[in-house]
């Protein structure tokens, strides 16, 4: 009896049930805790029209800067590790709204990808683009938080008017700053910023005159701010030449304390985003099935590889004797 169970279940054959065993168990993804920092984002994304202004490239094509802005945040919550949370905000006019407060990746992965999508231009409430105002808004906005969060802010700098002595908020005394990162999204060539309607069709260019404000009370007066102007630049040369504004993005990063970085490179956003400071440490789950898998693979080798080894050197003596 024993003997013919030796015979049916020796070595090899056991190595190749517990492989089975193992892939089965790969099929059901299992997790197991590991402790680890748990980072909490929020993506705050520049929803202003001048990032529809092309000049950036995406994998070889030329894209917006909201565009190139969605396909960065597309691949960044798709490399976060599970128990990773994400919050997705815009900004637009002197403000920022978050649609959601922070949720974790891996559970909602399919409702974060689908918001990243679906971000475009016509969700701003305001016509305006006014970023030291939206920093103050963002400092209260991440004060709500249920936990600490970390804002990585994607924007081209632009300022729209631009600033002169009565509209630039005075930040000296700004706090909050610390452990937010600064996303410069934009090209260093400049190009034109087309005007759309409201069925996202280039009706013309943004004139320079609309991103002109002369000093005076009632052009700056709240009663302005966010209204639509339909005029359009009537030459080519007479079309607002947009670029990145990095030289007032680092000034401003500076004034409040944040952390600013070129959005051109993926892996130097990524390595910024890990040097911020995490939420938490915590236990979250850590799939294995790849674990099981390679373990799996192992032990089907190991229950051949002895034979044909043997096989190997005998072959050797055999030919040495012949000789």
């Amino acid at each position: 009896m024993f003997s013919l169970l030796r015979r049916y279940f020796h070595r090899d054959t056991a190595l190749l049930a517990i492989a089975l065993l193992l892939l089965v168990a790969a099929a059901f993804k299992p997790t197991v805790p590991m402790p680890r920092n748990i980072y909490s984002y929020m993506l705050v994304v520049d929803i202003s029209q001048s990032m529809n202004t092309k000049g950036m490239f995406w994998r070889g094509k030329e894209v917006t800067r909201l565009e190139y802005t969605k396909h960065m945040m597309h691949d960044l919550v798709a490399g976060m590790p599970c128990g990773s949370r994400v919050s997705l905000t815009f900004f637009s006019g002197l403000s920022v709204a978050a649609l959601y407060t922070p949720i974790e990746v891996c559970a909602n992965y399919a409702a974060i990808q689908d918001t990243i999508a679906r971000t475009e231009w016509r969700q701003a409430w305001s016509g305006n683009s006014r970023l030291r105002e939206g920093t103050d808004s963002l400092s209260r906005l991440l004060r709500t938080m249920p936990e600490p969060t970390q804002p990585i802010f994607f924007t081209d700098g632009e300022e729209a008017p631009r600033l002169h002595a009565f509209n630039t908020r005075d930040l000296s005394n700004f706090q909050g700053g610390n452990g937010w990162l600064i996303v410069g999204i934009g090209s260093k060539d400049a190009k034109p910023i087309p005007k759309l309607d409201e069925s996202n069709k280039v009706i013309g260019y943004w004139s320079a005159e609309n991103f002109t404000m002369q000093p005076g009370i009632a052009q700056i007066s709240q009663q302005n701010f966010g209204n639509r102007d339909d005029g359009t630049a009537s030459t080519e040369n007479d079309r607002y030449q947009s670029t990145l504004d990095e030289e007032y993005l680092l000034k401003l990063s500076k004034e409040i304390g944040a952390t600013y970085i070129n959005g051109e490179s993926m892996m130097n956003v990524k390595s910024a985003m890990s040097d911020l400071k995490p939420s938490k440490r915590d236990f979250s789950p850590m799939q294995i099935d790849w674990l099981l898998v390679l373990v799996s693979g192992l032990l089907v080798l190991s229950s051949y590889a002895p034979q044909r080894l043997s096989k190997l050197v005998r072959r050797i003596l055999s030919r040495k004797t012949v000789n």
